[in-house]
């Protein structure tokens, strides 16, 4: 059996999820995490998987969210729904629940964060409201693993006996009740035959969404009759079929929540999170806070605890390939495969691995901010700002993700209602820097300015989300015009970040670092090594500067000579930095015959302290990764607007570049 796990976002939905599979998804304090859906196993029903659909306040289609929860709940026909809403905030929450319990699916109501409401004076009557609403309602704490069996049990109960939701009458005598129970009669016979509820067909028809309208296939007469009594309604009513059927759909709600809740007192979460923001989120003090908070991140990361750890591996790392190199000189090994293990594997995937470390140590930190709730109130201070460059709010969401990785960042634009909001973010996505990129600015940072390394980190960040703006006032007025869709957002209390939660997320970006250092890098290193190793007649050569790469360096060379940096070594690893960003550090590596705490005075020969930043700023701002690409081909669905990405980004790149080195060659 299947069930589909639906709910309101932040409301503990994800932790649920993985209460109920055992699985390890990423949970934050912070709206929208789930930006598609995630399946897995019951762990005490084996024969049992739950869908973990995105978070959604109604099943109206504005958001791709709510697209995505429809249509699976529409076309995969789940055996159940599990509804989970946040019973501290339960009347917002029930709004979605009338909507699923129209569709007539089996369904269980499953009360999360009970213990919030006990802790702060308040009590649900559960057997009253189950009876109210006609299905079983069940009080849980997801996050303490509380009334987790009993949910499923009533879940596997409901689903086996096929005991869909009572058909309940939301709406009592007046126009709404007379309009919904005409159009039900006039479309009764084509709701069943698209295998539809006829109460769920009647709303969507009364709130125009047009993929249950075609799925209906009603005839011009009698769309015709159904708009005459819609009409009808909003007259006698005084107020549209939209807010008509919001307002049905409040009134009950408020009378069952009136029988069955004594609703807490102001919870203590609450009291000190608005102490909190009254200095976080304050009008002129925000963006200044945030600026620092996010230096002294950069600054416990790359100048204490990363830095320290990073060398600590750095040195394991040479060891282990010096007693490597000793035993394969004893064993007498073939000269080439000799080169191969130690200059090509060992010396491009080992310069990578050394910065595993800063990796971890960095999304340990970010994971803090994000579980706490602080991230949240970065979107809500951003808003204002987003708007004046013409992007909504919500895109801070997916540009926030950009900072860890740029494939998930593109698939979080799905969250925006907007095409023209949703595709902008897309593009600019790109120049918010991904993780990926950190062992260059760690290893350039420490060879040319390592008294001010937090600073060169913040400062490559920043860069980003200038030349970001700066693209987007572009975009806001010539290919993307118009204006930004208005944004809405709950912010959640503040709550001690997740132990659980926080080593999930270090343990998900060190094992995806890991999974790259050891394929696509590792492959990337090969080729690189081959390339250096052999001439265009596939002769070993002496000087790499005989080798194949070499030539393909040279014909590129001219191209970043304006930049500051012509050696043909540097294109090249750009080139095998369009596989992983990772790999622009590796390829030098092994260009430069050299280990990894040796690459950076070699990078001396190749570069000035000017001709440095602006490489910095070149691997910042040009082409993200093929993977990121392709995820931007998915989203767009054109693989000329991909190609549009990867030549604006190099485009901007290139100038950025071109421009640093002029200014700062000017005072230097």
């Amino acid at each position: 059996m299947i069930f589909a796990l639906a709910g309101n976002q932040n409301c503990g939905k994800t932790t649920l999820f993985n209460q109920l599979t055992g699985s390890n998804q990423h949970v934050g304090n912070f709206p929208g995490v789930t930006v598609d859906q995630k399946v897995g196993q019951m762990k005490s029903q084996p024969d049992c998987s739950v869908v973990d659909l995105p978070g959604i306040y109604s099943l109206r289609p504005y958001t791709n969210e709510e697209i995505v929860t429809r249509d699976f709940l529409l076309n995969e026909k789940p055996d159940g729904i599990i509804n989970i809403v946040d019973a501290t905030n339960i009347e917002r929450n029930l709004y979605l629940t009338l909507q699923l319990m129209e569709m007539r699916i089996p369904m269980v109501l499953a009360l999360n964060m009970m213990d919030e409401v006990r802790n702060n004076g308040g009590t649900i009557n559960v057997e009253k409201m189950s009876e109210a609403l006609g299905i079983p309602v069940v009080p849980i704490s997801a996050a303490k693993n509380e009334g987790i069996e009993e949910l499923v049990q009533a879940a596997v109960r409901v689903a086996k006996e096929k005991r869909t939701t009572k058909v309940i009458d939301f709406c009592k005598q007046g126009p709404v009740h007379r309009c919904i129970h005409s159009v039900c009669h006039q479309i009764e016979d084509h709701a069943e035959k698209a295998g539809l509820s006829v109460r769920f067909s009647c709303s969507k028809l009364i709130e125009n969404d047009t993929r249950i309208v075609d799925m209906l296939q009603l005839s011009q007469n009698e769309l015709e009759l159904v708009e005459h009594s819609i009409i009808e309604m909003e007259a006698e009513a005084g107020m549209d079929r939209n807010a008509a059927l919001a307002g049905m759909r409040y009134d009950f709600i408020e009378s069952v929540c009136a029988d069955t809740v004594i609703k807490c007192e102001e919870s203590k979460e609450h009291i000190r999170s608005v102490k909190i923001d009254s200095i976080l989120t304050h009008r002129y003090f925000a963006i200044p806070i945030f600026i620092l908070v996010m230096f002294l991140v950069f600054f416990l990361t790359f100048n204490v605890f990363g830095a320290v750890l990073s060398d600590l591996l750095s040195l394991l790392i040479d060891d282990i390939t010096a007693l490597v190199d000793k035993g394969l000189t004893a064993y007498g090994i073939n000269p080439v495969v000799h080169s191969l293990v130690i200059d090509g594997i060992f010396a491009g995937v080992g310069s990578v691995l050394s910065f595993l470390p800063i990796i971890v140590v960095l999304f340990f930190f970010l994971s803090i901010l994000e579980d706490t709730g602080y991230m949240a109130r970065i979107a809500f201070v951003m808003d204002k700002l987003l708007r004046k460059i013409g992007l909504s709010g919500r895109s801070i969401v997916p540009l926030l993700v950009g900072f860890g990785c740029t494939v998930p960042a593109v698939m979080a634009s799905r969250t925006l209602s907007s095409e023209r909001d949703r595709r902008m973010t897309i593009m600019l996505t790109p120049f918010m820097s991904c993780s990926a990129k950190i062992p260059i600015y760690a290893v350039f940072a420490a060879a040319f300015f390592p008294q001010y390394a937090a600073l060169v980190m913040i400062g490559m960040y920043l860069t980003g989300i200038i030349i970001g703006i700066i693209v987007a006032l572009i975009f806001d007025r010539t290919v993307f015009r118009g204006k930004p869709i208005p944004f809405v957002m709950e912010l959640p209390n503040y709550r001690f970040p997740s132990a659980k939660s926080v080593l999930l997320l270090m343990w998900d970006k060190a094992k995806d670092f890991l999974q790259r250092a050891f394929t696509i890098i590792f492959l990337a290193t090969v080729i690189i090594w081959f390339l250096q190793s052999f001439d265009s007649r596939l002769n070993v050569v002496t000087d790499s500067a005989d080798s194949i790469l070499a030539a393909i360096g040279h014909l590129l060379a001219p191209l970043f000579a304006p930049l500051g940096f012509d050696d043909w070594r540097i294109p090249t690893a750009l080139i095998t930095g369009f596989t992983a960003k990772e790999a622009v550090i590796s390829t030098l590596g092994v260009l430069m015959g050299t280990s990894t705490a040796a690459l950076g005075p070699a990078l001396h020969t190749l570069f000035t302290p000017v001709s440095a930043i602006s490489f910095l700023v070149f691997t910042l701002l040009y082409t993200p990764c093929v993977a990121a690409i392709a995820a931007v081909k998915r989203e767009l669905e054109s693989g000329w607007l991909a190609l549009g990405v990867v030549i604006l980004q190099c485009v901007v790149a290139w100038l950025a570049a071109f421009g640093v080195y002029l200014l700062l060659g000017l005072f230097v």
